[in-house]
Order: C-alpha cells, then structure tokens, then sequence
C-alpha cells in the first residue's frame, strides 16, 4: 500500500506520519511506502518505507512525480494558516484554493481512484459562530482561508460523486498543543497558554477567562484522520464532508485542567489583555451537536482533563484505543 502525506513537516502531519510509522497498517493492508510532501522534512526517522519529497505543492510537476508510481490513500493537510493566508492572500489562494484543485485533478486521472483525507476547518462557518450548531449548519466563511476550504470541499464531493476520486471531508477544531513560536493560526493563542503554562512561563491571553472555543488534541485529530482513510466507502453516502465532535470549553476551564495537573500556583502567571479581533472571532462558541459524526466512530477528547494529558502528555497508541472505546459509550448530551 502507498500512503501519501502533504504537509508532512506541520503539526498534524508530523503526528500522522509518526502514527502511520507505529502501526504499520491502515485498515487491513500494510504499508508498503510512506510519501512525504513538504517544502522542507527535517527530523524524520531513516525508515525504508518513508519516501521524502521536497518541494512546493503548489508546482504541478512536484505532483505529478510523487504520483507517477501511483497512490492508495492520501490525507492532504497542507495549507497555509488562516491567519497567514488573510494577511497574504495571494500565497493563501496558490496553494489552499490552486495547488488543492491541482491535486484532484492528478488524482482523479489515476486509473484506480485513490482515497482522499482533506483536513478543513472549521473555518468555513464564518464569525460569529451561530447560537446553535449541528451538521447541517449553513456555511458562511467570513476570512479566506475559509472560503478555499469550503470550495475543496464543493470539489472532492463532486469528485465522490463521479467515483474519481473517494473522498473523505473532516472539519477541524483547534487543535492542540503546538510548539512554541509563531504559528500563523488565529487559533495560535490556544496552543500557546497551554504551552506556557505547562513550562512555568508568563503569558498575557489574548481573549478573555469567559470565551468558549472548540478544542482537540493533536492525538485524538490523528485518530480521527485515520478513521476517515478506514470507512469503507460502500457505507458512505454521497455527502463526504463531516463536522468532528468538538469538545467545547471556555479558557478558565482549560486553565481550571491545566492547574489540576501543573499546580494551582500557576494561576497567577496568566493574565488577560482582549484583543477585539480575536474576541470577536472566539468569544461565544455554541454546543456542537455532531450525531452522524459520531455514529461513524469520529470523536473528541472527552473532558478538559483528558484534553490537557493527550496535548501535553501524549498516550501510547494501545491506551488511546481504549480511551476511544470508552469515551464512544458517552452520550452526545454528556460530550457536547
């Protein structure tokens, strides 16, 4: 089997890889090669069945070369951030709205329809977020990031629909926690307090103790991405796209986790100065009621707890699995 991942060297796609590395499987078939595709791969294990490609995504024969020996399944993650992709929308276009087209196209032209994995966002219900919010609510991207996101997903649906290409659609939260530094993601701050929280450091939140923002671990994101590539197709219905549970807590109750773990004097190293911008964008998240999600098996970290140890504290793989079966047995009222 020949697994393809882009934007390996981010985030998301570093813990993918290393996943995928781990269990040596996806689904029932063993992983024969391992592409990686990013304009930089540092850091990676020597590991015979990891093929590294340098380049820019958005250049048609840097994908047409990592093809040209065919691909089983694909999860594309590369992206520019939301917060990058406003301030420099031309960079943000190329390679989130064109260099994504370029990529169907190619795939779509292989003589076996390969599985597709896109990582959206929830990005593509704009701000503010409605009052109430289930999987049928209606789109309404207010950055442009957003808007890409929200035209791939219009094209790997049509792409389902014709049998070129078997996507899969998840709809990310923010995900955490990510190192330190500047991220480019407007959500960046989430990651950030955790951070320094965890390290003992100072840091001045940039929203205030109240706002509610949806949340999930990096572990718990990686398990979900897998499951997406792992749905056999024949249950799968036209519609492709699917909003993930999201586990939706306000920043005190982040912090309330995080000083049960790390000790309540580290209370008085966070203070809060609102930035308007951001406020707008994440102060009031509403409940998430994500049934069809969950009845597939896609799920969320559970409580702020769990959230905390899976971001900062990464499980085994063994212990994940039984965390996910147990969490599953959670009604939706309990974990929304």
């Amino acid at each position: 089997m020949r697994v393809m991942v882009t934007g390996a060297n981010g985030f998301i796609g570093r813990a993918l890889v290393k996943q995928l590395l781990e269990q040596g499987t996806l689904g029932l078939r063993t992983i024969n090669v391992l592409m990686l595709l990013d304009k930089e791969l540092v850091g990676f294990p020597e590991d015979k069945r990891l093929r590294r490609l340098c380049g820019n995504i958005g250049d048609p024969t840097f994908i047409r070369r990592a093809l040209a020996d065919g691909v089983d399944v694909v999860f594309h993650l590369a992206c520019i951030p939301d917060g990058t992709a406003e301030e420099q929308y031309a960079l943000g276009y190329q390679v989130n709205l064109l260099a994504s087209l370029e990529l169907l196209s190619q795939l779509r032209c292989l003589p076996v329809a390969p599985t597709l994995v896109y990582a959206s966002s929830i990005s593509v219900y704009g701000s503010p977020v409605p009052t109430r919010m289930d999987e049928s609510a209606c789109l309404d991207p207010s950055i442009s990031s957003g808007a890409h996101k929200q035209m791939i997903e219009v094209a790997i649906n049509d792409l389902a629909r014709r049998g070129e290409v078997d996507g899969r659609v998840l709809r990310l939260p923010g995900v955490v926690a990510r190192p330190h530094g500047a991220s480019g993601l407007c959500s960046g701050f989430m990651s950030d307090l955790m951070r320094h929280f965890a390290m003992g450091e100072s840091y001045t939140c940039p929203v205030s103790p109240q706002a509610s923002v949806w949340w999930m671990s990096a572990s718990c994101c990686v398990e979900n991405l897998l499951l997406a590539a792992e749905l056999e197709a024949s249950k799968l219905g036209r519609q492709r796209v699917w909003q993930l549970p999201v586990l939706r807590l306000s920043i005190a109750q982040v912090i309330d986790a995080l000083a049960v773990i790390f000790g309540q004097g580290r209370r008085e190293l966070i203070d809060f100065v609102p930035d308007v911008r951001l406020e707008s964008l994440f102060t009031s998240f509403p409940a998430m009621k994500t049934p069809l999600a969950q009845s597939l098996g896609f799920r969320h970290d559970g409580t702020a707890a769990a959230l905390v140890r899976n971001s900062l504290n990464p499980l085994s793989s063994a212990h994940r699995t039984r965390v996910s079966k147990t969490v599953s047995r959670v009604t939706t009222d309990e974990i929304n």
